[in-house]
């Protein structure tokens, strides 16, 4: 303890990063923004959807640490959705009055990629525009929420008990309240990871850290309505695994769909296990990786193991 310790002091006391350059805007609707990564350059549409519960920097983590960077010098067009500030709207709102008209409005055919739950709402948006999306890789998306087990859906119970009267009062559910789901889920992970970083040496490994820790306990609030629906809908009810989830008045049914599918799978995430991948029971390709969720997107052997089949098949 007394080493977890010192490595959260440590990690409080880092410098600042720098923020990376904004991109160009492309289109935006309500708050949500598409913005172009493509570095001026032609080259096949992709749309790529972050989550909506940590910042899509993620994918832009760092000079020589982009799976988007890594997308477009693979010839393809990458554009990457932010998702803003929140608004009083719950995700199956979002997805209808946003995402989608967002993607239909680029006028062509794309292909799209959606990275942990971002994955969850391309494959709704993919749902209702049909013809408009020509291909979905899906990277360590839950789909079958009850796939997590039954001590993962009992701690999330439980800090949805606690998280959602605080987030009533709010209004929002912020991130600091957000957090201690994810702690549940893996917090042995949690602990060992400072216990680590109070004895790396200083350098590159520690700024490393530092960045990718920023990334992970920064992010926007979620509306009260995205935050229950996430919680109650999702979670709860395992709504989109059983074929109950409702967006634009009508069932999500993957099955239905008629474009490739692909699902990249962490064989060692802890966020979103195996279990929970789409595949598991229904339509598209499985991928799996030796990774773990964020480890898959920037870790040392990301580029050869997500970013080059991911743009294979993005391209194809």
């Amino acid at each position: 303890m007394a080493q977890v310790l010192a490595g959260l002091r440590r990690y409080q006391a880092m410098p600042p990063q720098a923020p990376r350059a904004s991109r160009p805007l492309v289109a935006s609707c309500g708050n949500v923004a598409l913005r172009d990564y493509g570095n001026g350059r032609g080259g096949p549409l992709v749309v790529i959807v972050p989550s909506m519960i940590n910042p899509p920097t993620v994918l832009d983590l760092a000079p020589g640490n982009s799976l988007l960077a890594g997308l477009a010098a693979a010839g393809l067009r990458p554009l990457l959705m932010e998702w803003g500030a929140p608004e009083e709207a719950g995700l199956a709102e979002m997805i209808e009055t946003r995402l989608v008209p967002l993607l239909a409005g680029l006028g062509e055919p794309v292909a799209l990629a959606g990275y942990c739950l971002g994955g969850t709402l391309a494959l709704a948006a993919a749902s209702l525009l049909e013809e408009k999306v020509s291909r979905l890789a899906l990277l360590a998306t839950p789909w079958h929420f009850s796939g997590y087990g039954d001590a993962a859906a009992a701690g999330l119970a439980d800090w949805w008990q606690s998280a959602g009267p605080l987030a009533e009062t709010l209004g929002v559910l912020p991130m600091d309240l957000l957090q201690p789901a994810f702690w549940s889920l893996d917090g042995d992970s949690l602990a060992a990871k400072y216990a680590r970083f109070a004895t790396m040496p200083d350098g590159p490994e520690a700024e490393a850290f530092t960045v990718l820790e920023d990334w992970t306990n920064t992010g926007q609030p979620l509306s009260l309505a995205a935050a229950r629906e996430l919680a109650e809908t999702l979670f709860q009810n395992d709504a989109p695994g059983h074929g109950n989830w409702r967006v634009g008045g009508r069932k999500v049914r993957p099955e239905a769909l008629a474009i490739p599918i692909l699902d990249i799978i962490a064989l060692r995430d802890k966020i979103v296990p195996p279990g929970a991948a789409l595949t598991t029971s229904g339509p598209g390709k499985p991928l799996a990786l030796d990774a773990g969720h964020v480890g898959m997107v920037v870790g040392g052997r990301a580029p050869r193991m997500l970013w080059e089949p991911l743009a294979d098949f993005l391209r194809s």
